[in-house]
């Protein structure tokens, strides 16, 4: 086992990364020293607030460091693609927040990107590695609910600023982008195969992006998949998993407490499922160090995230058509 200590980087000094810095101290095998953003005093005033020990004034100039080797790309969903592969190019490994892009095209020249670079690029969907999604996986493949036929889920919550970056068209903002792909991407890994037809409706906000989508996704083998997603509704999360002979329930499928609970229903037995415990965001940070460290294949791997790119890019288009999309 290879004993070096990963040193990253945070690629802006986005919210998000409060979710990250936690789990990249816990962990032994990684180690934050640096943040960079486009603006040097905004860098500083973020490393002194987290502690991080070193600043850049532009994304450059921390890809240029030699003593970085993983970068975690938290930057707006349009710079995604674009940032990463510069980090690839200079030699470093990518933790790339959700999405990892905006078309299947952006993802195909990331992944010949990492593949000239030797590195390691996989997408930041934090809830791939708990055990309460690992176990649902385990139950569904093991017949616990019979013969699979609907995954519905949802993920909502309110947007107050009219401002928020998540509504800015230019940088590819809208729910579906920000919300929509975690029941997507669950739906995708509970079925274990890719959706054949797609169906969408959106609301769109003042700015052009969707602020509500729902959608329907048709798999092989009579297996159907159902999604909400918003800016205009009451916080909200579930995936319902449906089989010939049972239900699994999960209350908090994307941001599943340190030890998860679901119910698995048969017939009129309700059984309460513990998960093993584990911090929600430590699980993709060791798994792209057991990658680096280890030579082990992410559990998110490019074509996987192709096809949620694919999958998200054709429920837009049928929502801009009206048509159903096949894929």
């Amino acid at each position: 086992m290879n004993k070096r200590v990963l040193r990253w980087g945070l690629l802006s000094t986005a919210h998000i990364n409060r979710s990250v810095i936690p789990p990249l101290r816990m962990s032994p095998r990684n180690e934050l020293i640096a943040v960079a953003s486009r603006d040097k005093a905004r860098a500083d005033e973020y490393a002194r607030q987290w502690a991080v020990p070193r600043t850049y004034g532009s994304y450059e100039e921390m890809l240029a460091a030699p003593d970085i080797d993983v970068i975690y790309n938290s930057l707006p969903n349009s710079l995604h693609a674009h940032w990463t592969i510069k980090a690839m190019q200079a030699g470093k490994h990518v933790l790339c927040e959700k999405p990892i892009a905006i078309s299947p095209e952006e993802v195909d020249a990331m992944a010949e990107a990492a593949r000239k670079a030797g590195v390691y690029l996989t997408e930041a969907f934090m809830y791939r590695h708990h055990p309460q999604t690992l176990k649902v996986k385990e139950l569904v493949q093991n017949g616990a609910i019979g013969a699979l036929r609907l995954v519905r889920g949802a993920f909502t919550f309110s947007i107050a600023r009219e401002d928020d970056i998540r509504l800015n068209k230019e940088l590819v903002g809208g729910s579906i982008w920000d919300v929509g792909c975690y029941p997507i991407s669950y739906t995708r890994y509970v079925v274990g195969a890719e959706p054949e037809e797609v169906f969408g409706w959106q609301v769109t906000s003042r700015s052009g992006v969707d602020e509500t989508f729902t959608g329907v996704m048709r798999f092989p083998g009579n297996v159907y998949g159902s999604f909400d997603s918003g800016f205009r509704a009451p916080f909200r999360t579930h995936i319902e998993i449906v089989g010939s002979e049972g239900i699994i329930t999960v209350p908090k499928p994307f941001k599943p407490d340190t030890a998860g609970q679901f119910t698995l229903t048969r017939g009129d037995q309700v059984d309460t499922i513990t998960s093993d415990a584990q911090e929600l965001y430590l699980g993709e940070v060791e798994d792209i160090a057991d990658a680096i460290l280890s030579g082990k294949s992410p559990r998110i791997n490019l074509v996987d995230s192709r096809a949620d790119v694919a999958t998200i890019v054709a429920l837009l288009h049928s929502a801009q058509s009206g048509q159903p999309v096949k894929l």
